[in-house]
């Protein structure tokens, strides 16, 4: 299966669309009274909120990043972990510079 290669094209792959799953897992709990529209309206005006929406995120990396980790496919989930610094620096400059 593709996803047991062990690859860091993969693990960045993984790394960069995991958190957008968990954001959308976050909006399906948190804001599912909102429209997405509403939901992307109000994160992009609240820039605290949007950082936390980034580092909530993140959560769901670690858990992609713990399975790799402990099936020893350190390839694919050092790809994760780049994947998960970047945005980490990003949630980073979104509350400290934007």
């Amino acid at each position: 299966m593709i996803l047991k290669k062990d690859s860091l094209k993969l693990g960045l792959t993984l790394g960069f669309i995991t958190p957008i799953v968990g954001m959308f897992a976050y909006y399906f709990i948190q804001f599912r009274l909102f429209t997405l529209a509403e939901f992307f309206e109000v994160m992009f005006q609240q820039k605290s909120l949007l950082s936390g929406i980034i580092s909530l995120s993140l959560i769901a990396n670690a858990v992609v990043f713990t399975l790799y980790i402990n099936k020893q496919i350190d390839k694919t989930a050092r790809g994760i972990f780049i994947a998960t610094c970047i945005y980490a620096l990003a949630a980073l400059v979104v509350k400290w510079v934007l």
